[in-house]
């Protein structure tokens, strides 16, 4: 039997997950040059890690759950990986 969770961590992530969002948003508008993608895969990165943590209950779940995450982010890189040499041997591409 699954016990329910606890109300205030889910009203937390999900206020976080706000604040990230109006501050991705708040970024987009300001001329940072080069560093525009950096900042938002950092505060992606961050809003992922909420996710994780929060809704998917790694912070406090067993290992397996830890292996089948790793997995799926493993199979994403292979992909993100694919994808970008499929791009790098285009003609045209710099």
């Amino acid at each position: 039997m699954r016990k329910e969770a606890p109300l205030r961590p889910l009203i937390l992530a999900w206020a976080a997950l706000l604040a990230l969002l109006g501050l991705t948003l708040g970024l987009s508008y300001l001329p940072m040059g080069p560093f525009n993608w950096a900042v938002a895969l950092a505060i992606g990165g961050i809003k992922a890690l909420i996710v994780l943590a929060v809704f998917m209950e790694l912070r406090e779940g067993a290992s397996l759950r830890w292996v089948f995450a790793a997995a799926g982010f493993f199979w994403l890189g292979i992909l993100l990986l694919l994808s970008m040499t499929d791009y790098a041997t285009r003609a045209g591409w710099h």
